[in-house]
């Protein structure tokens, strides 16, 4: 049966971003009145910063604007995107400065990620996903086929990757939790839970990484995509393992160093991955693999494992 090639693009159209500017101005709106009538609420969020003086800013360019793109008034995107992503970087500065306003600062910085996506979607109809592609993360068949050398690659690569994403970027997250005043501090239990997840997930990880040096003749970075479809160790159970893993000891460093904010990283990242990687690295595979890869995909899961049908195992 002949396959087709799904669209790598998000699962979004221009409706949904109309939708979220919607959300994004009536809680803007909403805000607003809490900041005005609220004590608590204006000294989380703008700490020192004269109310009166940011609403004559923000209101028109944050709040209407986000009102006229749901409008369908889609020059508003230019509009109140680049005003987001100003306000995002200015509330950074300013909470780690002032060790005021954090909330703020984190609210402005989920709201310029999510309008910089939804403003995508106004304007061109599509997020360009694809243009997360280039150098290293360009996807290539590995060049070399010995095992060795693709163990010691992987290797390479898991340091690398871990030590950026599971230890550079949560401590400056956690750094900055502390400073802006939101850090929480969790049970005793949620830490060792935390400890436990991060060695079963890194053991998943370890798992996934060898075994597709091994049975895939590649490593876990794009540039060296296995050369065979690996249905072997956790890909049996797991279309990718390596993600699960990495979400997994994303969670478990925030429950492990007691920052919600990491997790929150973690859970966003889990996101962006599922609805703007994924979509690429499987069409990429389907490109390579066929209808291997469509026949694999079919009965193995993406998040939740399951176990393959007895009529597959039974043939492999």
């Amino acid at each position: 049966m002949p396959h087709t090639r799904p669209s790598t693009d998000l699962p979004l159209t221009r409706t949904h971003a109309r939708i979220w500017f919607a959300l994004q101005a009536l809680a803007g709106a909403a805000w607003w009145f809490g900041v005005f009538t609220v004590p608590g609420i204006r000294t989380a969020t703008l700490g020192s910063l004269e109310p009166v003086v940011v609403a004559v800013f923000d209101i028109p360019l944050f709040v209407l604007a986000s009102a006229a793109v749901a409008l369908g008034v889609r020059l508003a995107v230019w509009v109140v995107v680049p005003w987001t992503i100003l306000v995002a970087l200015g509330m950074t500065v300013y909470a780690t400065v002032t060790t005021e306003a954090g909330l703020g600062a984190v609210a402005m910085i989920a709201a310029s990620v999510a309008s910089t996506i939804a403003g995508a979607l106004m304007l061109a109809g599509r997020v360009p996903t694809e243009r997360l592609l280039f150098g290293p993360f360009a996807f290539s068949s590995s060049r070399t086929e010995d095992e060795r050398s693709l163990l010691m690659r992987t290797g390479i690569q898991l340091v690398c990757f871990w030590g950026v994403f599971l230890v550079i970027i949560p401590w400056i997250i956690s750094a900055l939790e502390e400073r802006w005043g939101l850090e929480v501090k969790f049970p005793v239990l949620v830490v060792l839970a935390g400890f436990a997840l991060l060695v079963l997930a890194s053991a998943l990880g370890i798992w996934s990484a060898v075994t597709m040096a091994r049975y895939g003749g590649g490593t876990p970075l794009p540039a060296e995509m296995p050369n065979r479809l690996v249905d072997d160790g956790p890909y049996r159970f797991l279309r990718n393992p390596m993600a699960v893993a990495g979400v997994a000891q994303g969670v478990a460093i925030g429950m492990f160093i007691d920052s919600w904010l990491v997790i929150a990283y973690a859970l966003a990242g889990s996101l962006l991955w599922n609805w703007m990687v994924r979509p690429l690295e499987e069409a990429d595979l389907r490109d390579r693999f066929g209808a291997d890869f469509d026949d694999y995909s079919a009965e193995v899961a993406c998040w939740v494992p399951k176990p393959r049908s007895t009529a597959r195992s039974e043939s492999d």
